[in-house]
């Protein structure tokens, strides 16, 4: 993956599902990806919100989690753009 900022919609997965593929982006993350923007919806994926904070906040390659430009995207800051 050699995308600056990937876009991934989780609509409709389960937690372990969805973490099955936030795994997978950020272990093929290159080095010129800066940030996972996980779309995860409001009102049924306030579940996956709350478990990607509480599981990714560990992630050695996560450096922080913002929240979206709305409250159905979570962003994983993989790299510092400064």
């Amino acid at each position: 993956m050699s995308e600056a900022f990937v876009k991934i919609d989780l609509h409709g997965l389960r937690q372990e599902e969805a973490m099955k593929v936030i795994d997978k982006a950020i272990a093929s993350a290159g080095p010129t990806t800066y940030q996972l923007q996980l779309i995860h919806g409001y009102n049924r994926g306030t579940s996956l919100r709350s478990m990607i904070y509480d599981w990714y906040r560990y992630e050695s390659k996560v450096k922080r989690i913002i929240p979206g430009d709305n409250p159905g995207i979570t962003v994983l800051i993989l790299k510092e753009l400064y």
